[in-house]
């Protein structure tokens, strides 16, 4: 019974995690112009979609007010899917302040490599409890 609760903890905790996990309800709105974007098209029942939730929620709230951090669920509205062409998820595409693409990413991508990403595009180091 003890293994069982080491187990399932961990999978309760990430069911939490991506049933908490920002999820942009208006696309049209998506990128922002004025504010750097990055924007991971994925699946909430996805995988590597799942395993990146901490981290967008994580950087979501580390960037607010300096970039726009946005996952959008694809399986639930194909459009975004359509509109920026991906053909494998997670993707993830990075919006400077005019809304145009700067870099696209397919499958996971860690922490370390969308903070680098940002850093690139001018956006300042993400708020304490991040890595940098």
């Amino acid at each position: 019974m003890q293994n069982l609760k080491k187990i399932c903890l961990p999978a309760i905790f990430m069911i939490l995690m991506v049933t908490s996990w920002a999820v942009a309800q208006d696309v049209s709105t998506v990128p922002a112009k004025g504010r750097v974007t990055m924007i991971d098209l994925g699946a909430k029942k996805c995988i590597p979609c799942k395993m990146m939730a901490p981290i967008l929620v994580k950087l979501e709230k580390a960037y607010r007010g300096k970039a726009d951090i946005v996952f959008i669920d694809v399986w639930e509205n194909k459009e975004p899917a359509q509109r920026y062409k991906i053909r494998a998820i997670p993707t993830q595409i990075f919006f400077n302040e005019q809304g145009e693409e700067v870099y696209r990413h397919v499958g996971f991508l860690d922490e370390k490599s969308i903070i680098g990403q940002l850093k690139k595009m001018g956006v300042g180091t993400p708020d304490s409890g991040s890595k940098g």
